[in-house]
């Protein structure tokens, strides 16, 4: 059996520490190089007429749904009395909340009662589709849905 001596401790301390340190300098690059922290550029100029686009939105009185289902994703847009509605544009992200690595652009198609995008198999876990549409009267409606996919 080996003596433990100061200088043992010493290596195994720095050791430790090195390691310790390292991990934690990976996270924190990890951290800020995949989470982009942004929602709007400009939140100042954003706010300015946040109330007022809110008002509208509300007005036209939608409710959203999404799943995911085959590979595909489905978002149902529904008005105040439950019908389907066909908007004049649909558009918008889908993604994780944390980073944009597996952010995807769907092209979605109206089937007449909800609007249908390839996206593949998505991963299980949380995502948000950052959808941006325009009702058939020029209202702009944007909102995060989010999807919650289960293997």
């Amino acid at each position: 059996m080996r003596e433990i001596t100061g200088k043992h401790v010493l290596i195994g301390t720095v050791s430790a520490f090195a390691v310790i340190i390292g991990v934690n300098v990976f996270m924190a690059v990890q951290a800020v190089r995949t989470f982009p922290g942004l929602e709007v550029k400009n939140s100042y100029v954003a706010s300015q007429t946040f109330d007022h686009d809110k008002a509208l939105q509300e007005a036209l009185g939608w409710t959203i749904e999404a799943n995911d289902e085959d590979g595909k994703l489905y978002i149902f847009i529904r008005d105040a009395n439950g019908n389907p509605v066909q908007a004049a544009e649909m558009g918008g992200t889908l993604g994780r909340a944390t980073n944009v690595v597996e952010d995807q652009t769907p092209e979605f198609t109206f089937n007449g009662e909800a609007y249908v995008a390839e996206t593949g198999e998505l991963a299980e876990g949380n995502w948000n589709y950052r959808m941006v549409a325009t009702a058939q009267d020029g209202t702009p409606f944007k909102q995060r849905v989010i999807i919650h996919v289960k293997r």
